[in-house]
């Protein structure tokens, strides 16, 4: 894989995005909960701690010894033994119980008994009612709750007074916030490992890449497939399009939907690879009027077939390639050809001179230049694009072969201002019309075809005309359908293409024709080089 450039930051792997994403959201997550069941433990814990205080002290109420110490003095220590044992085994910072005077009974501190308890918050329980209050008295700073004490005639007698220390309540908050911090980190540690394994099973799915490095091959993919001037199109395993380039859909532009972009022949030819498995190769496809050479290849993962992708182009481009390229060899054949007749010329000239028979020489060199003049020079003088002229001239020695005459007409003009496109379809046009023309003549030796090309302001008139047996009037109106011909199965692509081709330049033609007598067709297109529109 390419390195990036100095100036371009390197982006992070997947691994330390996603575990830096995780984690971030993980931790604010813990974050939230950690703080929320804190404040709720906290609250928690203080209730529990409230409500044990309150049980003990509504205990200590009910109690019996209670009610019937507060019947007698402080000093007669009944309350006291009892108050001790109950603070000792709940861990409590004091219990005190004192009189409707506010004098103790119990103390912690032995001297404090028979003396007034410390603290306005006793007054709602000397009124009868319960209280719980956070205050400082002889000892440390403590969470206080008070009960009222009944005797058994539902008088009020006394109050009991329970006391936790805030140190201890701070502890058990402590204790229960240590356990959520332990939560916090097994939930951490559950996090990693599940990112651990997250980031690995992505790897595993994206074939071990990284994500800037699938974004680049993307991207190389796009501008490589809008790039190609094949038309390319996939589907996915339910022969649905998923891509189609730029090529394809300059080819299929009448579509209204994506999904009608793909043409019935390709996609039937895509299904057929997803069912078989098996590439084509080099396959002939006729949509709308054109002829489509693809090339479909499955998709496989695994071994499974997964979606197909097919490569095609308009077969009517490679015939175009294939005649302007026979129209180069044809010319190359026909200089070698004139080549090799010059050399014998010149042998017979270099034996005139040794022979010093200057008045045959003279005679001889006159006749050869009046026959170049006449045969090639004209032609030259005409026809101004090499190509065009090479063309002709192998026609002219094909007809020759077969016995007939091919005539480029004194007033053709020619000139080489044509684009490349408008020379391969005057290609298309000349060779099927010249080549029908021949066939036609065929068996009727001393046959004799015309062709005139006249050219004025930037269209190119081109008539071709022979003397052979002619169409039937019945057959005038067919003759330019795909696949109707006399010659047999089979043929019927010639004057197609010529019609396709003139058509899709923005021309016409004509044909007219008496049997027996002549046929002549006249082609009529643009020869500017594409900068007149039709």
């Amino acid at each position: 894989m390419s390195t990036f450039p100095p100036s371009r930051k390197r982006p992070l792997k997947l691994s330390t995005s996603v575990s830096l994403m995780v984690g971030a959201v993980l931790a604010a997550v813990l974050l939230i909960v950690h703080l929320f069941y804190f404040f709720q433990i906290s609250h928690i814990t203080r209730t529990s701690v409230k409500d044990t205080a309150l049980a003990v002290a509504r205990t200590l109420a009910d109690s019996a010894e209670i009610q019937r110490g507060l019947l007698l003095p402080p000093d007669r220590n009944i309350i006291q033994p009892l108050t001790q044992a109950v603070q000792q085994s709940n861990h409590l910072l004091f219990v005190v119980v004192t009189d409707m005077r506010g004098i103790r009974y119990s103390h912690p501190n032995k001297n404090a008994i028979s003396r007034h308890f410390i603290g306005e918050d006793l007054q709602p329980a000397l009124a009868g009612r319960e209280n719980v209050s956070v205050n400082r008295g002889q000892l440390a700073q403590a969470l206080r709750v008070f009960t009222p004490v009944y005797d058994a005639q539902q008088r009020q007698i006394g109050v009991v007074a329970v006391g936790i220390s805030l140190s201890e309540v701070a502890q058990q908050i402590a204790r229960s916030r240590w356990s959520v911090l332990w939560t916090a980190l097994f939930g951490m540690l559950a996090g990693a490992i599940g990112t651990y394994c997250l980031v690995r099973a992505s790897r595993r799915v994206l074939s071990g890449l990284e994500p800037y490095e699938i974004s680049m091959l993307f991207e190389q993919r796009q501008a490589m497939l809008q790039s190609v001037k094949e038309g390319v199109i996939a589907v996915d395993d339910r022969a649905q399009v998923t891509l189609i380039n730029r090529a394809a859909q300059q080819l299929f532009t009448e579509a209204r939907h994506p999904q009608d972009q793909a043409p019935g022949p390709l996609i039937a030819n895509l299904r057929e690879v997803l069912q078989s498995g098996t590439p084509q190769r080099d396959k002939e496809l006729h949509f709308k009027g054109r002829v489509l050479l693809s090339n479909t290849m499955p998709v496989r993962s695994k071994g499974v077939t997964i979606g197909a992708v097919c490569t095609f182009r308009d077969k009517t481009e490679v015939s175009q390639l294939v005649q302007r390229l026979d129209g180069l060899v044809n010319y190359v054949d026909a200089l070698r050809e004139r080549s090799h007749e010059f050399m014998n010329k010149l042998h017979v000239i270099l034996g005139l001179l040794h022979m010093k028979n200057y008045q045959q020489l003279e005679s001889y060199i006159l006749k050869t230049a009046n026959s170049y003049q006449t045969e090639i020079g004209s032609l030259l003088l005409k026809i101004k694009s090499p190509v065009i002229a090479g063309f002709l001239l192998s026609k002219i020695e094909r007809a020759a072969d077969l016995g007939h005459r091919l005539i480029i007409s004194e007033e053709s003009l020619l000139p080489d201002c044509g684009s490349e496109t408008q020379s391969s379809a005057l290609i298309t046009v000349l060779g099927n019309l010249i080549e029908n023309a021949l066939d036609a003549a065929e068996g009727q030796p001393g046959g004799e075809i015309s062709v005139l090309l006249h050219y004025q302001n930037g269209w190119l008139a081109c008539e071709v005309s022979d003397d052979g047996p002619g169409i039937p009037p019945a057959r005038l109106d067919a003759i330019f359908n795909k696949g109707v011909s006399s010659k047999g199965e089979d043929r019927g692509m010639g004057l197609f293409l010529v019609k396709q081709q003139t058509e899709s330049l923005g021309g016409k033609i004509i044909v007219e024709s008496e049997p027996g007598v002549y046929t002549q067709f006249l082609v009529q297109m643009p020869w500017d080089r594409g900068n007149k529109s039709a």
